[in-house]
């Protein structure tokens, strides 16, 4: 039955929600705080600060369901003021218009752990941002349990795919070796690592879609391929297009210094219990109830790599 769905934030995440809300023959808007150079047809754009009540509920109106593929900058004082304001915010529009609600989150509440990451493992207060995406998860968690919104949130890693150049293996990974350049990691470059395909992140917010109500009310972990090292998915990626993936790397030593003088590498300093040890996701909950065939990495990283040949070709052109 076709729907109308608000994705609220067009990132590479935001993009593939799109187009699988399209191929499912919804209608949808895109709300952000600008509007995106170029939309598919069938999708509109609605003008939208996720901070501001009004204007989420205005982007909300009319809608039968909610994405929410939002993001701010990597700072821990802005996770701080905008986190909880904009989850506050996309709650009371999912209650008042009665939208289901899809919030597409990362794995930070989790904390450090030594096994593969659940879904019912406890929320941490460790470090600011994990305690922030806590706060988060406690507030759409408690709106859910209350029944005043149907609430879902689908949790990924570190994601990678086609043009996606925010990410660890992104820009300065697929990008430089599709440019014969090494790629320059912040993450450990030999250590074992759970990444999503942007595409899987797409498909399994299309199922969540589709899914009855008694699935939500809970977190879902995103099918993931089996763990891998960076160097071993950008070297399928490089051999797709016929490079030599050459690889550096930041040391995990060097964090902490770096961020008394940046303040990126500070933020980067506080999550390294992301990647100083193999990281893995346990999707097993998500694959019972619905599907659990993950993009191999021999597919997924051939295809980014490729993706990124083709974007610097036709900026040459």
């Amino acid at each position: 039955m076709s729907q109308h769905i608000a994705v609220f934030g067009y990132g590479a995440v935001g993009q593939a929600v799109v187009d699988i809300a399209l191929k499912q023959g919804h209608s949808v808007s895109v709300a952000q705080r600008s509007a995106p150079a170029i939309l598919p047809a069938g999708a509109t754009f609605v003008l939208c600060d996720v901070l501001d009540g009004e204007a989420v509920m205005r982007a909300a109106d009319g809608a039968s369901q909610i994405i929410v593929a939002i993001g701010f900058r990597y700072d821990s004082s802005t996770w701080k003021a905008c986190w909880p304001r904009a989850m506050a915010n996309l709650i009371e529009a999912s209650a008042v218009h009665g939208a289901r609600m899809i919030f597409i989150d990362n794995l930070y509440m989790y904390g450090p752990q030594s096994r593969p990451l659940k879904e019912d493992m406890p929320l941490s207060d460790f470090g600011v941002k994990p305690a922030v995406r806590s706060e988060v998860t406690r507030l759409w968690m408690a709106a859910a349990e209350a029944g005043r919104a149907r609430i879902t949130a689908l949790r990924a890693p570190d994601f990678y795919g086609p043009r996606v150049g925010l990410s660890h293996i992104g820009d300065v990974g697929f990008g430089a070796v599709a440019n014969g350049r090494a790629a320059t990691l912040i993450v450990q470059p030999d250590m074992p690592h759970a990444f999503a395909y942007v595409p899987d992140i797409g498909r399994a917010v299309g199922t969540l879609l589709e899914a009855p109500d008694e699935t939500y009310g809970q977190a879902w972990h995103v099918p993931c391929a089996p763990l891998l090292t960076p160097r071993h998915i950008l070297e399928l990626g490089a051999a797709a297009i016929g490079q030599k993936a050459k690889i550096r790397s930041v040391p995990l030593w060097m964090l902490p210094p770096a961020g008394l003088v940046s303040g990126f590498m500070r933020e980067v300093a506080e999550m390294r219990f992301t990647f100083d040890r193999p990281y893995e996701v346990d999707s097993h909950k998500f694959a019972r109830r619905f599907w659990g065939e993950a993009t191999p990495f021999e597919i997924g990283a051939a295809e980014t790599a490729r993706s990124f040949v083709r974007t610097d070709a036709a900026l040459a052109a």
